[in-house]
């Protein structure tokens, strides 16, 4: 079973070993192998399940560190990098002869972003080098927002936990990269917004629709981020808590409502709807209600703007009912 410890040098000595260990990120836990090491990045794939086709997110230190795997950075880049690094922006871009072809999935981008995690950018500056990182647990299931969850779900396939807490974001970073015209496009949805990129580039941003799409981004795939139970996701709650009331109902509202149902649960996001809190305790949410075994999940959107935006893209990924 893997240890859980807060020793950042066990877990540098591990990810030197060629080992697999879970790293805290603002965002949510992250497999990690050390990036130099291609044997090693291979187990990523095994130990999650994960189609070698879904790319891998590189993650640095810092820009310098960052600069020789990307193949001419331009404004926009530098621009953005300064702006949100540290932090949950991961930018997809040109590569160097640097990066293993496992890491892209052979295409000629890789996704690289810096951590705002004091322990991930910790570690990084004593393995001096990259690691890459999705998020750790089994391929398409919830992603882990405490050391708990990956105990959970890989314990007994990795070698080592780095225990951060609580991740404060609580959904994966916004990836971001450009068309051939050099316009920028958001190919997953996180926790920077559009209008966030809009305003720091002063350009308009699209967000790609990746229905049916190449995976060339992490996060493109249409089933993800899911509960193992049935999971059911509405803009409607009351009509689907009707609809579905001779069931042991396992519901998640984003806010508190004066109708009183009588469910199996009920999980609340956040007191007031605040979006941020919202996104923050989703997965821990899923995850204790996945625990509880109902007969269906009902999970709650929320407004269509801001965060809100990637809010509902998990959880339409998440979504299993038909």
């Amino acid at each position: 079973m893997a240890v859980c410890t807060k020793d950042i040098d066990l877990a540098v000595a591990a990810l030197n070993r060629g080992e697999l260990i879970a790293i805290p990120t603002e965002t949510v836990y992250g497999l990690a192998a050390k990036a130099t090491l291609p044997e090693a990045v291979e187990q990523i794939f095994k130990v999650k399940k994960r189609p070698v086709t879904n790319p891998l997110i590189l993650h640095f230190q810092d820009l310098n560190a960052a600069l020789p795997y990307i193949d001419k950075p331009f404004e926009d880049v530098l621009s953005l990098a300064g702006r949100f690094w540290p932090g949950p922006l991961t930018l997809l871009l040109p590569k160097t002869k640097l990066v293993p072809d496992i890491i892209t999935a052979g295409y000629d981008r890789v996704a690289i972003r810096v951590p705002a995690h004091p322990m991930a950018l910790t570690l990084l500056k004593r393995l001096k080098a990259p690691v890459a990182a999705p998020s750790a647990n089994p391929s398409g299931y919830i992603s882990p927002t405490l050391p708990s969850h990956v105990e959970n779900q890989l314990g007994d396939k990795i070698s080592l936990i780095l225990d951060g807490g609580s991740c404060t974001r609580g959904i994966e970073s916004t990836i971001l990269g450009w068309d051939t015209s050099k316009q920028p496009v958001i190919y997953r949805s996180g926790s920077i917004t559009a209008e966030e990129i809009a305003l720091a580039l002063g350009k308009a941003v699209k967000i790609l629709d990746s229905e049916g799409k190449k995976t060339e981004a992490p996060g493109m795939l249409s089933k993800h981020y899911a509960p193992k139970n049935v999971t059911l996701v509405t803009d409607n709650i009351e009509a689907a808590i009707k609809l579905h009331k001779d069931k042991k109902l396992g519901v998640i509202r984003a806010m508190p409502n004066a109708n009183k149902t009588t469910v199996y649960k009920e999980l609340i996001l956040s007191k007031n709807g605040k979006l941020e809190e919202i996104a923050k305790n989703l997965y821990a949410a899923m995850h204790k209600m996945d625990s509880l075994n109902p007969d269906l999940i009902i999970i709650e959107t929320v407004p269509q703007e801001g965060i809100g935006i990637a809010i509902n893209d998990k959880l339409k990924r998440a979504a299993s009912f038909k």
